[in-house]
């Protein structure tokens, strides 16, 4: 097979290629970006690969930086882009089920292309367009078949991660695992617990993401795989109810996490803890528990404009968006113009502070000055009196009484 009009980034990169070969040496595209490029959709990086050892390939370009030289990567710096130039290679054992013990540089394409996980992701490209299979990876993308290259049980004990990686393009592609690729998955799902967290998640949260996660949600249970994910082994049955859920596609990695807490049904207070197990961000887990928060109350009926004004408009974007795929009818429009509209949208928008009210009654500051201020916020918020230093005081005096008797 041939590609007749190669992308933008493909010619852009073709110099480095026809550098490589001049030199003696073999030189092609591999990876997603030939895959997408067979599927229409948009590529992202441009990886390189060449027979040429990474000395070879540091002594042909002027500007080169060594990012894994041990596994055979030099980034090369070409006018104004960066590419990955990987030496072709094979693989020793591999002790902790990610990384090989021993990486050895070989000059033959098929040696290189045999080690990889699907494929799919086994192409590589010339640079006049022409596709080199060696696995039946263009006969696997026409049928929208998942195959792991050779043995698939040798695969994953080289790699446990592929396994949430099948999964994860299982739901970006649509694509079916092959028989014998989803039983080696189902017999090696306990391998996940070698592979770091941070590492899983990323491949879950893509695999939440994807336009197709029904069909992976479902996958993810039957082989198992949810059983070493933080938290989720209980979670079978609701991870299934979940893939029933509409399709649509979810804003962020925060709209997945909350539909997946809607999903589950997790009390607040066990966000954070569940989160936290997941390794994800601080910043993360707060805009979690914020959407979660938000989303329950939402489903019980409209916003209020103290729920709105708690929120942000982050956060109301975030729910409005879940919304849909939990049976609910999104008004996002509406809401944002409710919010915009509100007198204030944070403390300091009050046209008192603190230090006027410790001038305006002369008194030390204590627990009575936060108190006074949230009355006087909620007050603003919600239309009892308007944002006037004067409406104010009197308010502020009204409360400072209530407070004391």
């Amino acid at each position: 097979m041939k590609l007749n009009n190669l992308p933008e980034a493909f010619i852009q990169a073709a110099p480095l290629l026809r550098k490589i070969e001049e030199a003696g040496f073999e030189a092609y595209f591999v990876g997603g970006s030939v895959r997408d490029t067979i599927l229409n959709q948009p590529i992202h990086d441009v990886d390189i690969a060449t027979s040429a050892f990474p000395a070879e390939v540091k002594a042909l370009f002027p500007r080169t930086i060594d990012i894994g030289i041990e596994h055979g990567t030099v980034l090369v710096l070409w006018e104004q882009a960066q590419y990955e130039i990987t030496t072709f290679r094979t693989e020793a054992t591999y002790q902790d089920f990610r990384r090989p013990d021993k990486v050895d540089f070989v000059r033959s394409l098929q040696e290189d292309l045999k080690r990889r996980d699907f494929t799919i992701n086994a192409l590589a490209l010339q640079k006049d367009g022409q596709i080199i299979d060696l696995f039946d990876g263009l006969a696997d993308i026409d049928n929208q078949v998942l195959r792991a290259v050779g043995n698939p049980q040798e695969r994953f004990h080289e790699d446990a991660l592929r396994m949430m990686r099948g999964l994860r393009f299982v739901s970006q592609l649509g694509f079916e695992l092959e028989a014998q690729t989803c039983l080696a998955i189902q017999e090696n799902h306990a391998l996940l617990a070698k592979i770091s967290v941070e590492r899983v998640m990323i491949e879950f949260i893509k695999m939440l993401l994807g336009a197709h996660r029904d069909q992976a949600l479902k996958a993810f249970v039957a082989t198992e795989c949810y059983q070493y994910c933080p938290g989720l082994r209980p979670y079978g049955e609701a991870l299934l109810r979940m893939a029933d859920l509409p399709t649509l596609p979810l804003m962020n990695e925060e709209a997945a996490w909350v539909l997946l807490m809607d999903q589950l049904q997790l009390d607040v207070s066990d966000v954070r803890p569940f989160l936290k197990a997941w390794k994800c961000s601080n910043a993360c887990i707060r805009q979690v528990q914020a959407g979660y928060q938000a989303l329950l109350l939402r489903k019980e009926g409209e916003w209020t404009d103290m729920a709105l004004y708690q929120a942000g408009l982050p956060t109301i974007r975030l729910v409005e968006s879940v919304l849909p795929l939990v049976g609910k009818d999104s008004q996002l429009a509406e809401v944002e113009a409710r919010y915009l509209a509100l007198p204030i949208h944070q403390l300091q928008d009050l046209a008192i502070n603190g230090r006027d009210l410790l001038t305006a009654f002369d008194r030390p500051s204590g627990p009575w000055l936060k108190e006074v201020l949230q009355a006087l916020e909620e007050a603003v918020v919600t239309g009892k009196i308007a944002n006037q230093s004067d409406y104010l005081l009197v308010y502020a005096k009204d409360c400072l009484a209530h407070l004391e008797g």
